[in-house]
C-alpha cells in the first residue's frame, strides 16, 4: 500500500515526517550518526532486509540527508556520509531518546547513556527556550500564520 505524501501539506511536522518519517530511515540516520558508513554495517547493526535497505539509502540520498562518496579506505565500495540536512537530525535523535528514557515501561534496560564526549558527564536534557531565555512548555506556545513573504522590488520599479 502507497502511503499518502505530505510534501505539500503546511505543517511542517508532516512535511518532515514524509521525509524521515519511517523508524527504518531514523535508524539508519542513527547509525550514520554513530560512525557506520557502508552498506554492510547498516545491514549489520539493523539486521534489515537488503532490498527494504537500498530503497530507504536511496531515498535518503535522493532527500539530501545522505550522500555517496568513494570509500575512506580507497576500496571500490561506496559509503553513505550524513549531509548537513542530515546531521541536523541530530537534535530529533536525541529527543526521542530522551523521551524514551523518561517514559519506557522499563528504562533499565536502555543500554546505553548519552554523555557528553569531553566531560564524560550525561548530556542535559533538551528544553525549549523563548528568546529572551525563558523556558517554554507546550502551554506558552501558539501558532500563528506566517507573515507573507516580501516581494522583491523590480528593477523597472
Amino acid at each position: 500500500m502507497k502511503r499518502t505524501s505530505f510534501e505539500g501539506d503546511q505543517c511542517p511536522i508532516a512535511r518532515s515526517l514524509d521525509v524521515i518519517g519511517d523508524w527504518w530511515s531514523l535508524l539508519i540516520i542513527r547509525d550514520a550518526s554513530l560512525g557506520h558508513r557502508r552498506f554492510g554495517e547498516f545491514q549489520k547493526s539493523l539486521g534489515l532486509a537488503k532490498n527494504i535497505l537500498t530503497v530507504r539509502l536511496r531515498a535518503l540520498v535522493d532527500q539530501g540527508i545522505l550522500k555517496t562518496a568513494p570509500a575512506s579506505d580507497g576500496s571500490a565500495y561506496q559509503e553513505y556520509v550524513l549531509t548537513p540536512k542530515g546531521r541536523g537530525v541530530f537534535p530529533i535523535l536525541v529527543a526521542l531518546r530522551q523521551w524514551s528514557e523518561e517514559f519506557d515501561a522499563r528504562p533499565e534496560e536502555i543500554g546505553t547513556i548519552m554523555v557528553d564526549r569531553d566531560k564524560g558527564k550525561p548530556v542535559r536534557k533538551l528544553a525549549l527556550y523563548s528568546q529572551d531565555g525563558r523556558l517554554l512548555t507546550a502551554a506558552d506556545t501558539v501558532l500563528k500564520p506566517r507573515p507573507p513573504a516580501k516581494r522583491a522590488r523590480s528593477i523597472a520599479g
